[in-house]
């Protein structure tokens, strides 16, 4: 099994999972984080540490977030790895907010 990125990252990319992640999965781009499946090890680090609950296992997914486990595996084998925090994005408070957190 792996975790999976899902739509809460978006317009957020708080980065404090990525630097608890012992195998450097993650990737990003301008609007958010993807873990690739390949190099997750499934060790749950990551997913205490989202302030928004973007991070899954994949057998736990919500049915409306599903399209993220591929989106994940797809996106991460084409985008660069990041191992280091890194300030969120302009938008990331509000969407914070508008997601209840």
């Amino acid at each position: 099994m792996t975790y999976v990125v899902t739509g809460n990252c978006q317009l957020c990319r708080f980065t404090d999972c990525v630097v608890v992640c012992p195998v450097d999965c993650f990737h990003a781009d301008d609007e958010m984080l993807y873990i690739d499946p390949d190099a997750c090890i499934d060790c749950d680090a990551c997913a205490p540490e989202c302030p928004v609950e973007a991070i899954y296992p994949e057998e736990d997914v919500p049915e409306d977030q599903k399209q993220w486990v591929q989106i994940n595996a797809d996106r991460a084998s084409r985008l660069p790895v990041i191992t280091d925090k890194q300030d969120q994005l302009p938008s990331a408070e509000e969407r914070k907010k508008s997601l209840g957190f």
